[in-house]
């Protein structure tokens, strides 16, 4: 059947079609998306203004007819830390449900972790054993680990490349003093949750997914995108730290000059950075494999799992 799933992030909002059924790699027929970063219309950063929701409800209204005009079976919506932040979130997604008829929702953060989780499984399959897995948004971080398909830990920490960049940085690129305090600040959160994945036990294959996790690994020297999703892209942790610091030196306009950095992203890149080089020290990952599935196909994929379960 055709699926389509509705990411509304806190950079891009982004429909992706897939024709997909129960035992069968999802296989991607159309994408849709825009740069929204609703993340920056939350005013006084905790409520999305009137002009955030009036994109997104625009967009909505565009990811219906293409949904409609690509033959699309199911739809499924969700949002997740910039709506989910937000004071207001929950009402903004009432009325646009209730407008546009609609089922859409906020995921939580262990969702989020979870479903990335679940992605990342099918790919590399059991063999991989157990599994630690990382991804970087725009508003927070999630982690995963375990052996099935369920993790044994799932949580989400208000660490997004976007955030970080919103709430501590004056200056492009940042003073070093800025830098050092999201640094302390970053592992000092991360610290906290060590434990939670270290207690059963350490993972025979860690994993990162996103954009930013993909930025990270081709300035390192990981092939690009366009030679396809079967190349195998690692991001080892001394390039990281190396390059960490190199990015905090540069400006955005530099950064976005680097192999596979857009210009969009080259500002929250050297957040991202300062998050990933944490994670992977305090949970002591000499290097990160990139999958090329996330959240969406994880939606896909449990969206599936329920029609024909």
């Amino acid at each position: 059947m055709r699926l389509g799933v509705l990411d509304v992030g806190s950079n891009t909002v982004h429909l992706l079609v897939v024709d997909a059924h129960r035992g069968a790699r999802p296989l991607p027929a159309y994408s849709h998306k825009a740069d929204l970063r609703l993340a920056d219309h939350l005013e006084d950063g905790e409520r999305l203004s009137d002009e955030g929701e009036t994109l997104l409800r625009d967009f909505v209204d565009e990811a219906l007819q293409v949904a409609e005009d690509k033959g699309v079976e199911d739809l499924v919506a969700f949002a997740t830390s910039a709506v989910r932040d937000a004071s207001n979130g929950e009402d903004v997604l009432a009325r646009v449900r209730e407008d546009k008829r609609i089922d859409i929702r906020a995921l939580s953060g262990e969702e989020e972790a979870r479903l990335t989780f679940l992605a990342v499984r099918r790919w590399f399959g059991w063999s991989s054993g157990r599994l630690l897995v990382v991804d970087i948004g725009g508003g927070s971080l999630e982690v995963a680990s375990g052996i099935d398909e369920e993790p044994d830990a799932a949580f989400s920490l208000p660490l997004g490349a976007g955030r970080l960049t919103r709430d501590w940085f004056t200056a492009d690129p940042p003073p070093a003093e800025e830098v050092r305090n999201v640094r302390r600040h970053v592992r000092a959160e991360i610290a906290r949750r060590v434990g939670d994945v270290a207690r059963y036990g350490a993972a025979d294959h860690a994993v990162a997914t996103s954009k930013t996790f993909k930025q990270l690994a081709r300035i390192g020297g990981a092939v690009p995108t366009a030679d396809g999703p079967f190349q195998r892209r690692v991001l080892a942790g001394g390039d990281l730290t190396d390059w960490t610091d190199k990015l905090a030196a540069m400006p955005a306009a530099e950064r976005a000059e680097l192999p596979g950095v857009s210009e969009r992203r080259a500002p929250q890149l050297l957040a991202g950075a300062i998050v990933a080089d944490a994670a992977m020290d305090l949970f002591e990952l000499p290097e990160l494999e990139i999958c090329p599935w996330a959240l969406r196909e994880g939606v896909i994929l449990r969206r599936l799992d329920m029609i024909t379960g």
